[in-house]
């Protein structure tokens, strides 16, 4: 069975950092992107990052550019999201996707998602 499980959100101080992390099993991820995508409260999903399958692409939110830092690991079927210099409005519930074919902005082009985890920034 495909899964994508994220890990490492929590409760952080603004101005904090944390890592999250996506791990992908089930199948061969060859070819697939990855991205990172947010829910806040009452807000619809947003985009907040994607990295093309070789890693060499990436792209982000203006929100987040320069704060936070997509990268996949060597055996490539781990995606990590480096949060630096967070904020309170960077609450939400982050969940990982994947997708055949190049990197992409919107989630209804990702065909399996993680569960989520919370990230709250405390001011």
């Amino acid at each position: 069975q495909v899964q994508l499980v994220e890990s490492g959100g929590g409760l952080v101080q603004a101005g904090g950092s944390l890592r999250l992390s996506c791990a992908a099993s089930g199948r061969t991820f060859s070819n697939y992107a990855m991205g990172w995508f947010r829910r806040a409260p009452g807000k619809e999903r947003e985009f907040v990052a994607a990295v093309s399958w070789s890693g060499g692409t990436t792209s982000y939110a203006d929100s987040v550019k320069g704060r936070f830092t997509i990268s996949r690991g060597n055996a490539k079927n781990t995606v990590y999201l480096q949060m630096n210099s967070l904020k309170p409005e960077d609450t939400a519930v982050y969940s990982c996707a994947a997708r055949r074919g190049p990197s992409s902005f919107y989630s209804f082009e990702y065909d399996l998602w993680g569960q989520g985890t919370q990230v709250t920034v405390s001011s």
